[in-house]
């Protein structure tokens, strides 16, 4: 009896260590095509990979989270008119994956949609959307204040904001040093969120 519990046991793990590699294998391979992915249908693609993959796991954030980015990276792409509505897609994602976690890659992703939204119209748009963006970026800073992406995009906010109303390169230079350094030290688990250190490299050279 105890020889077959022990071979039942032994089963059991070895499944589930096929089905975790599985997973890896195919979050790997759609991480890395969103890595190079430059179009909107690819990102369109890719965003719905992700979600099914979330969909088939049930307990895993990530995939929902990258399902997200790639919807953020739609956003940013000159060619996607309606904001408000790529914005309301990726919140659809970031609602799947906040339902198992909360985090500061969460809250990231967060602060950019609703900075594209409030970049639709900023003067009409700040009070709310503005104040959208600053409060998850706080969050964010509370979850984890060492995480890179965080400091480069409250450098980002304040790169564009009028030296008059307290942003200009002076301010923003600060958060992009710090956001390269934590870069260069960080040593991201696998499948881990590893975006941002070119951008906030580039950003730092503009600020010199």
């Amino acid at each position: 009896m105890r020889k077959s519990f022990l071979f039942l046991a032994l089963l059991v793990s070895l499944s589930a260590g096929a089905q975790n590699d599985k997973y890896t294998q195919v979050m790997q391979k759609n991480i890395s095509l969103l890595d190079s992915a430059k179009t909107i249908d690819e990102l369109t693609s890719l965003a719905a990979t992700f979600d099914r993959i979330g969909d088939a796991e049930k307990n895993k954030w990530l995939p929902y989270y990258y399902a997200a980015l790639a919807q953020t990276w739609i956003g940013w792409n000159p060619a996607t008119k309606d904001k408000d509505a790529n914005s309301a897609k990726i919140n659809a994602y970031l609602a799947k994956a906040e339902a198992l976690e909360t985090n500061a890659e969460l809250y990231a992703v967060e602060n950019m949609s609703a900075t594209q939204q409030m970049l639709v119209d900023p003067q009409s748009r700040w009070a709310t959307n503005g104040k959208d963006a600053a409060t998850a970026l706080q969050k964010g800073m509370a979850a984890d204040p060492n995480n890179p992406r965080l400091y480069y995009l409250q450098g980002m906010s304040l790169f564009g904001t009028p030296p008059q109303f307290g942003g200009g390169k002076d301010k923003a230079k600060p958060l992009f040093e710090k956001s390269v350094a934590l870069f260069k030290s960080a040593q991201p688990k696998p499948l881990s969120p590893t975006w941002g250190q070119q951008q906030a490299e580039q950003m730092l050279a503009q600020c010199q």
